[in-house]
């Protein structure tokens, strides 16, 4: 069962106490699971269990997104505050140094968290901030596009299409490569949470600024691209490599932007093989 911490934090603008929603479960070294832009921990769903069996999973919502509050007034979504936020929130749950896998803007958060040695490795899926400008442009409007979607249609209408095939891969195809997998009900909380992840608007302004160019040293660092990604292009990996030269580089065959979905046993093993 979820449950929430709240522990203070201080950043460039003042202190504040931040409060964040978690699901942990699982033995083992610890592993915590950060997912993208207006998403929630239950994106990580598909593999918990796979990698609970040999890790003390935590996976959270971001500040700002599913059930976790906004940041506190004052405070910037920007890279650094909330790197700070997750640091803060390790030392909350008392983890050491845990190993990290993020999706999107989670692998983004997973970089920094390595380049600043928060953590003991680092598995990146999909990560933002190696886009050109134009790539750049294309996400931020079709994440904005996906955002107007939801916040237009009323309940009924979200449940009414998540009943079928069509009407999921209408809700979630831009970020799964086989929509039809997604449960009805797993459809409808994923859209309620795009619809209502009060720190959305903020965190994609932030981003306009954001250009991952730093290398990761000392650190195992995987960087995972699905083949069908449709939000960040896949060149945008060998850009990754690029910036982070040991890195290993992994193609995710038929996934998406958000593989956990596409290829629960692919993905687990790629998150198990960069933790070890």
């Amino acid at each position: 069962m979820a449950a929430q911490v709240s522990f203070p934090v201080e950043s460039a603008r003042g202190s504040g106490t931040v409060s964040v929603e978690y699901e942990r479960m699982g033995d083992g070294e610890p592993l915590l699971l950060l997912h993208g832009i207006g998403h929630h921990w239950q994106a990580w769903q598909p593999v918990l269990e796979i990698l609970a069996a040999e890790r003390d999973v935590i996976a959270v919502d971001l500040p700002g997104f599913g059930r976790s509050p906004a940041l506190p007034d004052g405070f910037a979504y920007d890279l650094s505050t909330v790197v700070s936020v997750l640091g803060a929130l390790c030392e909350a749950l008392d983890i050491d140094r845990p190993h990290v896998a993020g999706n999107s803007l989670g692998g983004l958060l997973a970089l920094e968290l390595g380049r600043k040695r928060l953590v003991r490795s680092v598995t990146a899926l999909s990560p933002a901030g190696f886009w050109t400008e134009s790539e750049r442009r294309y996400a931020f409007g079709t994440l904005l596009a996906m955002r107007q979607g939801a916040e237009s249609m009323p309940l009924p209408l979200i449940e009414w299409l998540s009943r079928s095939p069509a009407g999921r891969a209408a809700l979630t195809s831009t970020i799964y490569a086989r929509p039809g997998r997604r449960s009805p009900e797993a459809v409808v909380a994923e859209t309620l949470a795009l619809r209502d992840a009060t720190g959305f608007r903020h965190t994609l302004a932030a981003g306009r600024a954001v250009l991952f160019t730093h290398d990761v040293p000392g650190l195992p660092v995987t960087v995972a691209w699905g083949t069908r990604d449709r939000l960040l292009l896949r060149r945008q990996g060998v850009r990754a490599k690029r910036a982070v030269p040991a890195a290993r580089l992994v193609r995710l065959p038929g996934c998406g932007h958000v593989p956990m979905n596409d290829d629960p046993a692919l993905v687990a093993r790629v998150l198990l093989d960069g933790s070890r």
